[in-house]
Formats: C-alpha cells, structure tokens, sequence
C-alpha cells in the first residue's frame, strides 16, 4: 500500500461529503455523543484496511464554547498489515453551535513513515497556525477532513437538484484548498446492514501519487435524519478502492433500511 493511502480513507469519509457551505441547517444535529461508524476498505477483492469515525463526549471548550471530540481511525488488515502496517488517527474539536473546527490534529504511522501535526483554526481572521505557520483562508469556515464531514451532515439538503456543484474550503498538508462537490442523484444501496437509500455525490480530486488524471470518486450517503457515509468508490492508479459500512452504533435515529 502506499503512503497515503489511510488518509484517503478520511479523505473519501470526509471530503464526499463535503457538499455545501450556503445551505439551511436542520432543525436538529444529525449525530450525537457515543456515535460510531466502521467500514471495510477493499482493494479489489482483498479487504485491505478498516476505519472508524467516532462522536466523543469532552468537556473541552475553545473561546468558552462546548465542543464535540471528533476521532478517525484507520489501519491495515490482513495481509496488508504483514508488508505495509498503518496506524492512523485524527481528531477533530467542534463548535456544538455550527460544528466549524477549533483545533485539528493526526498521529501517522504507516510502516516507517512518521507524522504528527496540529492544526489549530481562527475563523473569524480567516486564519489557521499550523507547526509550519499560519496560512490566511479566502473564507470564514474553513474545516478540516474530519470535521468537514460532521458539518455537511447537518445541512439541509431538501432543495438540492441534480448537477447542483457547490465548493467549500479545508486545511490539509499545510495547504488551504477549495474542493466542488456535484450532486448525481438518489440510489439504494445494498450493504451488509441491509439495502439503504441514499443521495449520490461526486468530489473533485487531484490527481498525483494516488488518482489518475481522469479518476473519479463516488460516495453514496443514507438519505434519512443520520446521513452517514454508506458506500464509496475511488478510481486509483493502479485499480480502484472500495469503502463498504459494516457497523453503526449511538445514531441520533435507527438508520432506515429494507
């Protein structure tokens, strides 16, 4: 496996979601304290890694604010553990408010390769101080992989159509950038949980180490009050990646299934 190949779990957690800054919230959180989600991810038919996003409770506040504790994990399995073993954390705080990031952090350990990083967010100066320096953003919310995600969940989606695109901003690899996210439609998707309903996104991607020039990337979310990650698909160099839910627990509502 290669180096960032972990983090693209959290990236097609998080960044497929990333659908829209300028929509409505809903009238209630979408997750809650003790949630958690697990996936499987399969490099053609091998499962090659697992992942876990998690909704902590913590008495922890930014600027006087309550916070959710955010926490993505990823490692190898299998085989793939014997010739490439990866390690990966990171962990996000949010305003309960309107769930923009304070602070950001990884722990990366993916076999000799070592990486820790903290990312602390000022959105009112449109700033982030990061080990490297501070780095100005074009917008007031600028997220993180981790809380990007958490954030887009609670956005009213009802008037979305498709071939809608909208952008929204995140802090990664001491680089802000801008990511578009297009709207496909509606799908239900058959998972080891039961067949879900779901809305169908598309992310725009740079291509480089992983993704080809013309790679795609699908994510499939649960069309119901949860909206959590359900399916992904990612076109890479050599092949393609499959995320695939196995477990959710702690949901705000029991997912609809059929």
């Amino acid at each position: 496996m290669k180096k960032y190949t972990l983090l693209l779990i959290v990236s097609i957690l998080s960044c497929a979601d990333l659908f829209a800054q300028g929509l409505d919230y809903m009238n209630k959180s979408a997750f809650k304290a003790g949630e958690t989600l697990t996936y499987k991810l399969k490099y053609g038919f091998l499962t090659a890694a697992e992942a876990k996003l998690q909704v902590l409770a913590t008495d922890i506040k930014f600027d006087g604010k309550p916070t959710y504790h955010l926490m993505a994990q990823g490692s190898t399995s299998g085989s793939f553990d014997i010739f490439y073993k990866v390690r990966n954390r990171y962990d996000s705080y949010i305003d309960q408010d309107n769930y923009s990031p304070f602070l950001y952090t990884e722990n990366i350990r993916e076999n000799k390769y070592r990486r820790n990083d903290k990312a602390r967010f000022y959105q009112s100066e449109k700033k982030i101080v990061a080990k490297k320096g501070t780095f100005k953003s074009p917008v007031n919310q600028t997220f993180d992989l981790v809380s990007a995600y958490y954030f887009t969940r609670n956005l009213d989606l009802s008037g979305i159509k498709v071939g809608d695109k909208i952008t929204i901003h995140y802090f990664l690899d001491d680089e802000v950038t801008p990511l578009t996210i297009e709207y496909f439609g509606k799908e239900t998707i058959k998972t080891e949980l039961g067949r879900i309903r779901c809305l169908k996104f598309s992310p725009s991607i740079r291509p480089g180490r992983v993704f080809r020039k013309d790679s795609r990337i699908f994510l499939w979310i649960s069309d119901d009050a949860n909206r959590i990650p359900v399916k992904a698909q990612a076109e890479v160099i050599v092949g393609s990646i499959n995320m695939e839910i196995t477990s959710a627990k702690g949901l705000i509502k029991p997912l609809e299934t059929n």
